[in-house]
């Protein structure tokens, strides 16, 4: 299906080029009545092809999208978009039809006067002050989005851990028993002493820091992150929890979200399920080994050569099983000498 989704792609091009050239070929040529007729009839065929096409990425193209989110929060990022999604397509599905029909039903005619209308009022009123109260709305939602993603103040149970960015990498600090992460600055990595990560040893609150290299997330607590960046500018991007946070050199970025499905929860979605089997059905094409979903922590900025494959996994599980987990990572007192 997308190969034909392509081909329409190719045709629709090859026609806008085509009828471009015969403009310009045509600039000192009369268009008779006739002629005309026919584009009357050329405009309507194009809206039937611009409908299917339409039909057709609404039907089978939605298998690249995102499952729900698998956090709190993520929740309005899908509301906004689907709102947005559907004003602009009833928008564009109504406008387009207009423009199409109009073309072909007030068509060039010798024998017709067009109209002028000098200005009107009311019109202008209408399309500027529609467009201003949609907008301001969705403006305004997004904002308040924005701010319970961004205001952590208030969130004194949130689990703290700091993500470091690095050429082609990603490293976790989780905050220790304190819940308070020690300084870090690129001035202290000592690789020859496992500090690959720029802790300052010296700060009380590092010593119980403990770093991983795989995210482990409970299900139903606020996450704190902190971004930074050894080298250049990276963007920490989880899809499935609907955020995203430039990790940015020489400064600490932060947001925080609660995740709201575990990886075992997440792999039984019927969405998950459907896209999993299409990749296999693939990857045993090739003789590739299975696959099987897992949430990730991508980079979202292209950053150098081995940008694509910038991964980290993120496990979500339930609060107990998390409690051993943690309890099972040495803390960097007991690592870096």
């Amino acid at each position: 299906m997308l190969a034909l989704f392509y081909i329409f792609i190719g045709i629709a091009i090859g026609v806008s080029f085509w009828q471009i050239t015969r403009i310009m070929n045509l600039r000192d040529v009369i268009a008779t009545d006739e002629d005309n007729r026919k584009q009357g009839k050329y405009s309507l065929w194009f809206m039937a092809f611009f409908y299917a096409m339409m039909i057709y990425c609404l039907i089978f193209m939605n298998v690249i999208m995102l499952p729900e989110s698998a956090s709190i929060e993520g929740e309005h990022d899908d509301i906004l978009f689907n709102i947005t999604f559907w004003l602009i397509g009833i928008v564009q599905f109504v406008m387009q039809f207009i423009i199409f029909y109009f073309t072909f039903k007030y068509k060039g005619n010798k024998n017709r006067k067009a109209k002028f209308y000098a200005d009107s009022h009311k019109l202008e009123v209408i399309w500027t002050v529609t467009p201003a109260i949609v907008l301001a709305f969705l403006i305004g939602y997004g904002l308040w989005q924005w701010n319970d993603v961004m205001d952590l103040s208030d969130d004194k149970d949130a689990i703290v851990i700091e993500v470091y960015s690095q050429q082609f990498r990603w490293d976790a600090r989780y905050a220790g028993d304190d819940n308070t992460l020690g300084l870090g600055n690129v001035n202290y990595i000592d690789i020859n002493n496992l500090n690959t990560m720029g802790v300052d040893m010296s700060d009380p609150n590092s010593q119980d820091d403990k770093q991983v290299t795989e995210l482990y997330l409970p299900k139903g607590r606020k996450i704190h992150f902190k971004f930074r960046s050894q080298d250049v500018l990276h963007s920490a991007y989880m899809p499935h929890f609907r955020a995203q946070m430039n990790c940015v050199p020489g400064m600490v970025t932060e947001f925080g979200f609660t995740p709201k499905f575990t990886t075992e929860e997440m792999r039984l979605n019927l969405e998950v399920i459907e896209k999993t089997n299409g990749i296999n059905k693939i990857r045993m094409a090739k003789g590739e080994d299975p696959y099987e979903f897992d949430y990730l922590l991508l980079c979202n900025k292209i950053c150098g050569a081995s940008h694509y494959n910038m991964q980290m996994k993120i496990t979500v599980v339930e609060q107990d099983e998390y409690d051993k987990w943690i309890a099972k990572q040495p803390t960097l007192a007991s690592v870096i000498k």
